[in-house]
């Protein structure tokens, strides 16, 4: 089994260069760079697709997807906050009951 080759974000920016920039075909930039021409249509694709945010390398997320995954945090935490307030109204409001009653029983 072979190992995938890993390409650096600069080599992707540029081999698209060569196509979007400099008018390459993207068979002929590929064959001069010794890249197949699928993966560079690829790369053209993701980074007219994300723009300045192409090629970001595994784990980094975009923009959009870290405010996603901070607003997951936040809505998990103040769920967790409601819980706890509503199991202490019915906490007071069963403790305020027995004194009321044991009041009445004096």
């Amino acid at each position: 089994m072979t190992t995938r080759k890993k390409y650096s974000k600069e080599f992707k920016l540029d081999a698209v260069s060569l196509v979007i920039e400099q008018g390459y075909t993207r068979s002929k930039a590929a064959r001069s760079l010794g890249i197949n021409a699928t993966m560079l249509g690829r790369w053209v694709k993701e980074q007219d697709s994300d723009g300045g945010q192409a090629f970001r390398g595994n784990g980094k997320l975009t923009p959009d997807q870290e405010k996603i995954r901070r607003l997951k945090a936040e809505n998990k935490r103040l769920q967790m906050e409601k819980d706890i307030i509503k199991k202490a109204t019915v906490f007071f409001a069963a403790e305020t009951k027995s004194t009321a009653w044991m009041q009445e029983v004096e």
